[in-house]
């Protein structure tokens, strides 16, 4: 008995593991990751080398959307927007953060306005927009250190 709850565990393990594989190559490391209310998972990741940048998304199972190729211009294809407000008497602090990157008529926007995460997606021919929202509680990694580091450029 114990050595089928073993190999049970066992096989759970390799089937987790594989799982964590497709959303992230051993030479990737995540910038940013999280859940989707509807039970999908979104990582922006990178190169450990800075070599590319790539967009995944998708269900446990399958991958349903990655962009772009994995080539060292995919950085040019993503830009940074923020704006950051310190809080007062007067108000509250602001820290809102955007990765956006245009694909067949579509404008993706991956966001981080504390305590909210997730995706707007738009159409660029009719303006309509999708919120595909995030569970903050599952967010890893961060967008705000686009705003020194370099690798993209920054936008309003």
């Amino acid at each position: 008995m114990r050595k089928h709850v073993f190999a049970i565990i066992v096989l759970l393990t390799l089937a987790i593991s594989s799982h964590a594989q497709k959303y992230l190559l051993a030479n990737e490391e995540v910038i940013f990751s999280f859940n989707t209310k509807n039970n999908k998972y979104a990582v922006l990741a990178k190169d450990k080398a800075n070599a590319y940048i790539v967009y995944r998304f998708g269900t446990p199972q399958k991958i349903e959307f990655e962009f772009p190729e994995k080539t060292k211009d995919s950085w040019s294809k993503f830009n940074y927007s923020f704006y950051f407000r310190g809080g007062g008497t007067q108000n509250d602090a602001l820290d809102l953060n955007y990765v956006h990157f245009k694909n067949k008529g579509y404008k993706y926007t991956i966001y981080d306005k504390t305590p909210e995460t997730g995706i707007l997606i738009t159409n660029l021919k009719t303006n309509k927009e999708t919120d595909i929202e995030g569970k903050p509680k599952t967010r890893k990694g961060n967008l705000q250190d686009f705003r020194g580091n370099g690798l993209l450029k920054i936008t309003e």
